[in-house]
């Protein structure tokens, strides 16, 4: 489970109540950003959430989300890192080029993964059984 190891924060977030989300004054940057995505055929498949931190984690864990579509639900707790079953990143926090790890000419450095899912315990669009 080798994305769970990218969760590990080098910066903290701020409070979700201290936040700042999207204003008149970011038209720019979301202009920008919809043009890098559609340019690498991403525009459908990635968008753009508020980072925050609701409480601290820990270096060896990391969010897990599920969701019920019967109750049309999603749950999100902390597992240990090295003991979770979630394999599949559904949200990956940005790394300042100054915080790369920098000789590993690995591609990775460039993000973390901050929320993992696994499409067998329900993770967003995938039904029960299936």
């Amino acid at each position: 489970m080798t994305e769970a190891k990218s969760a590990t924060r080098k910066r903290p977030l701020p409070r979700f109540e201290e936040a700042e989300g999207l204003g008149p004054g970011d038209a720019e940057f979301v202009r920008d950003l919809v043009a890098v995505l559609e340019k690498h055929g991403n525009l459908n498949r990635f968008g753009l959430c508020l980072l925050h931190d609701h409480f601290p984690l820990a270096t060896d864990e990391v969010l897990v989300e599920t969701n019920d579509p019967g109750t049309r639900t999603l749950h999100t707790r902390v597992e240990r890192a090295d003991r979770t079953r979630h394999v599949k990143a559904s949200q990956w926090r940005f790394v300042p080029h100054a915080d790369h790890e920098h000789g590993t000419g690995s591609e990775p450095d460039a993000y973390q993964v901050i929320l993992l899912c696994d499409p067998l315990d329900l993770c967003p669009g995938r039904e029960r059984g299936h």
